[in-house]
């Protein structure tokens, strides 16, 4: 399954993600859909099918990973919450979003269930010069936590 899983082939470099965080362990990158600007998913670089197959040390960097993006992404953001959740609908390598929420509904399934059950929809792609200016963003916070945020999130 590594061969072809596509996050196992991002966290090789095969295909391009805008990558936020990396490590001996870890990958972090944008989502292509995301929910709001700076949605992000880390990934366990060894393949995982479900969150509860993870090491408990490349679990607790995933947590440990996300706590960090969610401290940048609420001062870039001014977002006063970030969600992390695990999910695993379309892609059965183990991954964790993190997701800067700026209404109460960002992340609940009402949002994306509205044409029915068996009709999911995915946020749009914001196309990849948005995607690299978020990243940029992520990027320099990470770097200087203290610098000024750069713009608020559209509501």
């Amino acid at each position: 399954m590594a061969d072809t899983c596509i996050f196992c082939r991002i966290a090789r470099a095969e295909l391009p993600a805008h990558r936020l965080f990396e490590d001996d362990l870890v990958l972090a990158f944008l989502d292509l859909h995301p929910i709001r600007e700076g949605h992000a998913l880390i990934i366990p670089k060894q393949h995982h099918p479900w969150f509860d197959d993870l090491p408990e040390a490349t679990a607790l960097r995933i947590m440990s990973t996300g706590q960090r993006l969610a401290r940048v992404m609420k001062r870039e953001w001014a977002a006063e919450r970030v969600a992390f959740f695990y999910t695993g609908i379309h892609v059965p390598h183990a991954h964790a979003h993190v997701v800067p929420m700026m209404d109460r509904h960002d992340v609940t399934s009402a949002r994306y269930l509205e044409e029915g059950l068996d009709k999911f929809t995915l946020p749009p792609n914001p196309g990849g010069i948005a995607l690299s200016l978020t990243a940029d963003r992520i990027r320099a916070r990470m770097s200087d936590p203290d610098r000024p945020a750069t713009q608020k999130a559209a509501p």
